[in-house]
């Protein structure tokens, strides 16, 4: 810790040996003060020596004749909640456990998923992609993707099926595999994946 005496060049003009000796009286006291606080001997002489600096800094707004020690225990309380607000929600994480339990999974497979996906959707004929993206995509009822199309509402489940059937060959899946709407593909090797 520094000895705010060490440097009387660089005082405010008003820092009197009586404010001097104040100060050097009290560190005991805010030492003891600060390690109530904060519960850790290294962290209360840095408060300490925080709180030193701000009074020999502002010595001149200390009013001769009041509570020296008061003012101190005000400006490293202070000091104190100031540095618990900034830093209070950091957590101790040396080996990495806390870090790794909120790490989020990277999205580049992801991104990489959805366009296997487009390909493969558009390399399905016209009438099954079609089928397929207004009864998945859409949300549409067989029968009323069978009238939009006018079709039997037969023909409309026939293409939703052979159309996934296709689509899981083409994405490498199992057709039972191909996820239903909403739901995260399995992570897979498609054969559209040469790039």
């Amino acid at each position: 810790m520094s000895n705010p005496s060490a440097r009387p060049d660089t005082a405010a003009p008003s820092v009197t040996n009586s404010f001097r000796t104040g100060l050097l009286a009290e560190i005991p006291h805010l030492r003891a003060f600060a390690a109530s606080l904060c519960g850790s001997l290294t962290l209360a002489d840095d408060l300490v020596q925080e709180t030193l600096l701000k009074a020999w800094a502002n010595a001149g707004s200390f009013m001769a004749g009041t509570n020296l020690r008061a003012w101190l225990f005000t400006i490293l309380r202070n000091s104190y909640y100031t540095h618990h607000r900034r830093y209070g929600r950091e957590i101790a994480d040396t080996d990495g456990l806390h870090a790794a339990q909120v790490a989020v999974q990277a999205n580049q497979e992801f991104h990489m998923d959805l366009l296997d996906f487009r390909r493969a959707l558009l390399a399905l004929p016209l009438e099954q992609r079609e089928a397929l993206i207004m009864v998945g995509a859409m949300g549409l009822s067989h029968e009323e993707a069978a009238l939009i199309c006018d079709v039997a509402a037969g023909t409309i489940k026939s293409r939703v099926s052979r159309g996934r059937a296709r689509l899981a060959g083409l994405l490498g899946l199992a057709s039972c595999d191909l996820p239903e709407m909403g739901e995260t593909a399995p992570h897979r090797t498609s054969p559209l994946a040469a790039r």
